[in-house]
């Protein structure tokens, strides 16, 4: 990495160190032991038009300072946060659409982008699960699989509201290396449900009943699946979405002391 820092303006930080406590001192000695060290894998798509050489690095040396100081995960809220603020800083022009309007969460060089977090225990790397694309607050909803359908297009509706959807994925929590991914899910895959096959999960005791919309390819393997969430909550995930078929456009990997 060149290094390309102003000399006076090292100087001035070490001048200010002078004034802080021996905790301040110590918090900082963290940040620059962790960014002394190298990423076990920094990696990005050549031909990524949204993570650059400088986003990559800055985005990945913003993962590293949170779990500096937290094993807990990189939740939305600080994606969408460092997302825009290293995207600013790295060439880009972004900023983040107003909280509690339902669809898209940024806006990047004029691009409307949805936002997803996905991070557990059994999460797979070769398939994608958004356990909340969608909330299904509306609309009827019986046993009958017309009512599905009639669900689907208020998930076709929602779409209308972003150009482009981005997930980061936590697919190792610091056993031994953390290790995330920036996956972009293609909005014609989401789209292809027009043509799914609609079922209805008869057996479950949640009311309404949930559902599926399955999506194969011409071998009969699922390439994504629509599930709608009955009960109380009522809301829309994907399942099984194949990864191979998304855009990788980075990928993390690193250790933390």
């Amino acid at each position: 990495m060149q290094r390309d820092v102003d000399a006076r303006r090292i100087q001035r930080l070490m001048e200010a160190l002078e004034y802080l406590t021996e905790r301040q001192i110590s918090l900082i000695e963290e940040v620059v032991n962790q960014f002394r060290k190298p990423f076990v894998q920094l990696e990005r798509l050549t031909t990524s038009d949204i993570v650059n050489d400088c986003l990559l690095q800055d985005f990945g040396d913003a993962l590293r300072i949170h779990h500096c100081f937290s094993k807990e995960l990189f939740t939305k809220d600080k994606f969408e946060y460092a997302l825009e603020k290293v995207s600013n800083l790295c060439g880009h022009k972004a900023k983040l659409a107003p909280k509690g309007k339902p669809g898209h969460d940024i806006t990047i060089n004029d691009k409307r982008f949805s936002l997803k977090t996905e991070a557990s225990n059994s999460i797979s790397a070769n398939r994608l699960h958004i356990s909340k694309f969608m909330e299904l607050g509306k609309g009827t909803w019986t046993d009958e699989v017309k009512h599905l359908k009639g669900l689907c297009e208020q998930f076709f509706h929602h779409t209308e509201a972003y150009d482009r959807i981005m997930s980061l994925r936590c697919l190792s929590q610091g056993r031994p290396n953390w290790r995330y991914e920036l996956v972009e899910i293609p909005m014609a895959l989401l789209h292809e449900a027009r043509l799914g096959t609609y079922r209805i999960q008869s057996e479950s005791r949640q009311q309404p009943k949930p559902g599926y919309c399955d999506v194969l390819d011409k071998a009969g393997s699922i390439r994504l699946q629509l599930y709608f969430d009955g009960g109380t909550e009522r809301k829309l995930q994907i399942k099984n979405l194949q990864k191979s078929l998304c855009v990788v456009h980075a990928t993390w990997i690193f250790i933390i002391a």
